[in-house]
């Protein structure tokens, strides 16, 4: 095996062997020190390898147990639980506003389709819209005018027909004058800007997300400034290590991010 092979082969072990051996984050004591800022939570919980649906749903329902009477939000996958809706009204259920996070754009439609199931029956839900996705720009449009809380975000998945980030603007403009919620998510101080201006300028009630672990202090200045309120996706589980060891050795930027994120500049 040559030296390159060898490596790309620690690279892809690496982020499973250290989420196993370190210790899951304390989200009680997180949420608390959030709180304690004045910051709205998300809490959306990664399944880890072993993970069924019978224990992702657990896991939801113990989190809305915890959590029921708060202002926080929880982020369900639906894959993971197989887009069972029965499984999906019992964590609706629990008390929490539901937002249905993002997948493959071939997974939308199952998804869409949970999520106007619990709305029809009077839940409080909604879902991630991806800029990243050709597919977006009708949904957003079929979406405007539906009691549906909806996520802003770039998409980790790509669209293998037409992949293209930049429509994130163009979608908050046409979002803007719903009476639905809209939280604008992405970690670039400029873009979020413009798009919660958008929102703010045809009154449509809107907050930032950010998610913990990335550069969030120019985004916030920025949102404070526009008193607009903050929220942040707090992930939990044992598949959040392998994720997030993952995507930061994909990202060898992040330090910088962080340093220029930190002076402001």
């Amino acid at each position: 095996m040559s030296l390159w092979a060898a490596l790309r082969d620690l690279r892809y072990a690496l982020p499973g062997w250290l989420g196993a051996r370190l210790p899951s984050p304390d989200v009680a004591a997180l949420a608390r020190a959030l709180a304690r800022k004045g910051l709205l939570l998300s809490y959306g919980y990664f399944g880890g390898d072993g993970d069924g649906p019978d224990q992702v749903e657990a896991a939801n329902l113990s989190l809305c147990a915890a959590m029921g009477g708060s202002a926080a939000l929880l982020a369900v996958k639906a894959p993971q639980l197989g887009f069972d809706v029965a499984r999906l009204r019992r964590i609706a259920q629990g008390g929490l506003p539901i937002v249905l996070d993002a997948h493959a754009p071939a997974l939308a439609d199952a998804t869409h389709a949970a999520m106007a199931d619990l709305s029809a029956q009077g839940f409080d839900v909604g879902c991630a819209i991806p800029a990243r996705w050709a597919r977006s720009v009708a949904d957003a449009a079929r979406f405007a005018d539906a009691p549906l809380r909806l996520r802003l975000v770039k998409g980790e998945w790509a669209d293998p027909a037409a992949d293209d980030p930049s429509r994130y603007l163009a979608l908050a403009q046409g979002l803007a004058g719903r009476a639905a919620p809209v939280a604008v998510a992405t970690h670039d101080p400029a873009l979020a800007g413009r798009a919660l201006e958008a929102l703010l300028r045809g009154g449509t009630p809107c907050e930032l997300e950010q998610l913990r672990g990335l550069p969030r202090a120019r985004t916030m200045d920025m949102a404070r400034d526009l008193g607009v309120n903050v929220r942040v996706y707090l992930p939990f589980g044992p598949g959040w290590w392998p994720y997030a060891i993952d995507k930061a050795l994909a990202r060898p930027y992040l330090p910088v991010w962080y340093m220029r994120d930190l002076l402001r500049v």
